[in-house]
């Protein structure tokens, strides 16, 4: 289904535009409400994934599909949805994230206001703009759908409620076919706000991703329901001396059940020597 074209700019473009030109496999479409989210050809609404089960089929079936032609070997059901839900969860955690992070604006979307497709190769989201919170000093305070909130913990607070409010009706959705429950699947949703919003900031600069760590451990101190957990960044060192950021994830992402010697460097199953190994190895690559 070919996308329409976008709506005029709303308060939230430019965060979208600015995590695109950093990271171009990634692409936000806003859309006037009385034009339909595309479905189909690719295309699955967020609302389609919650509710309804054969669509969750057919959007497993993409992974399923995509394990078995990369590994040489069927992933086990429960492994499947967990790749799904992440693969869902990580670029749309950043609808929220992003315009949080650069502007200063929380927006809202449940599950009706956001479609997805990552079967092209880039992953692109395409929403209908609503409503959205920000500071009282905000230009965009003025613009429609606009309402303040009084301080950053405030937003903060609003930033949190409006992630919990997607996501939920998907964990609902996943969570039976990942065999985990909320403590087990609100962990792994605290992992993609985290990672998401880590990785797209250090993409736009070493001062980006430090300001980045300070405001994910300020969102996220690990005394905040749902969530579980916190970044829980940290310094490693590196056999030349040099500095290795790495941060302890709350979830596991199973792949090990595919390749046990291949897990990923922020892993609570990978101890602090094989970080180092990896992390070194990526900065030489």
């Amino acid at each position: 289904m070919p996308i329409p074209p976008p709506t005029p700019r709303s308060a939230v473009t430019a965060a979208y535009a600015r995590v695109t030109e950093a990271l171009p496999v990634l692409t936000v479409t806003e859309l006037p409400e009385d034009i339909p989210l595309p479905a189909g050809d690719g295309w699955v609404t967020a609302a389609a994934l919650a509710g309804n089960g054969t669509a969750l089929d057919t959007f497993l079936a993409w992974d399923d599909e995509q394990v078995l032609r990369d590994n040489a070997r069927k992933g086990r059901p429960d492994v499947i949805a967990g790749f799904g839900l992440h693969r869902y969860a990580w670029p749309a955690c950043l609808l929220f994230t992003a315009p949080w992070f650069l502007h200063r604006r929380v927006p809202r979307y449940p599950v009706p206001q956001v479609s997805y497709d990552r079967t092209r190769g880039p992953m692109a989201l395409a929403v209908h703009p609503g409503p959205f919170a920000c500071l009282p000093d905000d230009p965009a305070a003025a613009l429609p759908g606009a309402y303040t909130v009084p301080d950053e913990e405030s937003l903060r607070a609003e930033l949190r409620n409006a992630i919990a409010e997607h996501m939920e009706p998907l964990l609902a959705a996943f969570g039976p076919r990942m065999r985990r429950r909320g403590r087990a699947l609100w962990g792994m949703v605290t992992d993609e706000i985290v990672e998401g919003m880590w990785y797209v900031a250090e993409l736009l600069g070493e001062h980006e991703k430090r300001r980045a760590e300070h405001a994910l451990e300020l969102l996220l101190p690990g005394t905040t329901k749902p969530y579980v957990g916190s970044p829980a960044f940290r310094v490693l060192t590196g056999p030349d001396g040099r500095p290795l950021a790495t941060r302890d994830r709350v979830s596991c992402c199973m792949y090990y059940t595919l390749d046990p010697d291949d897990t990923c460097a922020t892993c609570p199953r990978t101890c602090d020597t094989d970080r180092v190994a990896k992390l070194t190895a990526a900065a030489a690559s």
